[in-house]
């Protein structure tokens, strides 16, 4: 198994930086130039990028998290490709040395009096908040679904302690059903229900069991994936395993213990509901924006944070910005979107503190490397409306159908260049 960060130097943990939020004493105010909710890769990224560009700031980091993961890693854990420890570092070594983290929660957000009340009791004032808490896998939605997870075969790529549990799935099951969900949109990397699918088919291929199990790909949307140009090639490959799609298929309810699981089928006459046996389940639950945007009054009507498309500042209030997963925007989900954005906002913000105009543009960028097999990948780059945004010529890699020179830039390059790159803000390929 492939192990991208294991032999990164590991920095010792920063406990003045862990426990910054408790210098404060009871209800007292501080003041930063910056103020940031969320230390995924949307908060870490654009914190670094801030201070790369003006050393002087005073950031704070609101995260409660211990550890920090690299999420887009866990589809190649459920392939057997990626170690599960290769994914996650602890959230100090990741942390920008000059920002206060809080390790605490934000609890609510006033955007009048331009400050944020932790979970503390404390309150932190900000010259320019950026809104970065990622969004929520609605694990809850599904009936029966918790009490299942990690047993009677019912897993999901989704989270950090199941992906192994995938590939111990995938290894061991030699004949029988196997079915792959995928919930309305929008979801974090759309494309993952499909990869998990493709990477199990290509080993049961390879061990010679294909034939003798059937997947099922049961998809709430109407089409195989959002940008028709990948179409094609993906559908080659749904041909190639025998997999049967059923479209307008939503997950409501899983019975472990029986295997069987439940959908929502939508027709012309309305919905009805359909069980389906299965001797293994990939879940992948539906996804919502964090409560805390909408109770600030900083949603839009999808619950979602309100963001100019372009500048990613906020429709309502000029102080604030926002990047990532919780943000209104209609681009793709994905750590490639967060790439793109973190420059954008850092120099906007930046722009926007100096009372200059904004120059930075966010086109919409997301990128969906789509693991069709152990070794190829449809490495599908689009922005705002579908357009094509490659990074690269076609004579080093056509987005439109599998290569190698894809898989070569999934397993190795991007998590190397997440790690030590974009976590640090420096910003090639952004």
């Amino acid at each position: 198994m492939i192990s991208n960060v294991d032999d990164l130097p590991k920095k010792p943990m920063n406990h003045n930086k862990k426990h910054a939020g408790a210098l404060m004493n009871s209800q007292q105010t501080a003041t930063y130039d910056v103020v940031i909710i969320g230390g995924g890769a949307g908060g870490i990224s654009v914190a670094a990028s801030l201070l790369n560009r003006q050393p002087d700031l005073t950031i704070a980091i609101i995260e409660p998290a211990e550890s920090h993961f690299y999420q887009p890693g866990w589809t190649m854990v459920g392939g057997g490709i990626f170690t599960q420890e290769s994914t996650r570092k602890p959230m100090a070594d990741v942390m920008p040395e000059k920002a206060t983290w809080h390790q605490t929660t934000a609890e609510s957000i006033n955007p009048d009096a331009e400050s944020v009340v932790l979970a503390t009791g404390h309150t932190l004032g900000y010259r320019r908040l950026i809104v970065a808490p990622g969004l929520v896998v609605d694990w809850s939605a599904i009936s029966g679904l918790e009490e299942t997870l990690g047993h009677n075969g019912v897993t999901s790529n989704y989270r950090y302690d199941l992906a192994p549990y995938t590939w111990s799935l995938v290894k061991s099951l030699k004949q029988g059903k196997a079915l792959f969900t995928q919930p309305p949109m929008p979801i974090k990397c759309a494309g993952a229900p499909q990869k998990a699918m493709y990477l199990a088919c290509d080993h049961w291929r390879k061990q010679g069991n294909l034939g003798q199990i059937e997947p099922t790909f049961c998809n709430a949307g109407e089409v195989l994936f959002g940008v028709k140009d990948y179409v094609p090639a993906l559908q080659k490959y749904i041909e190639h395993y025998g997999i049967e799609t059923a479209y307008k298929h939503r997950l409501t309810a899983v019975d472990g213990a029986a295997k069987v699981a439940q959908f929502e089928v939508a027709g012309e006459n309305g919905s009805q509901t359909v069980e389906r046996p299965f001797d293994m389940l990939h879940v992948v639950p539906p996804q919502k924006a964090p409560v805390l945007i909408a109770e600030s009054g900083l949603a839009n009507a999808g619950g979602w944070l309100d963001l100019n498309a372009s500048t990613l500042q906020h429709e309502r209030y000029p102080n604030i910005f926002g990047l990532g997963d919780a943000s209104g925007t209609t681009n793709a989900k994905t750590a490639a979107a967060v790439r793109k954005q973190a420059p954008v906002v850092a120099q906007n913000v930046l722009a926007s503190l100096h009372d200059k105009p904004l120059s930075a543009a966010y086109y919409g960028y997301g990128s969906c490397p789509l693991t069709v097999e152990r070794g190829k990948i449809v490495l599908a780059e689009f922005g705002y409306n579908g357009q094509l945004q490659p990074t690269f010529p076609k004579w080093v890699n056509d987005g439109t159908r599998p290569t190698h020179a894809a898989w070569q830039l999934k397993a190795k390059a991007l998590p190397w260049i997440y790690w030590r790159l974009m976590l640090r803000g420096k910003e090639w390929l952004s």
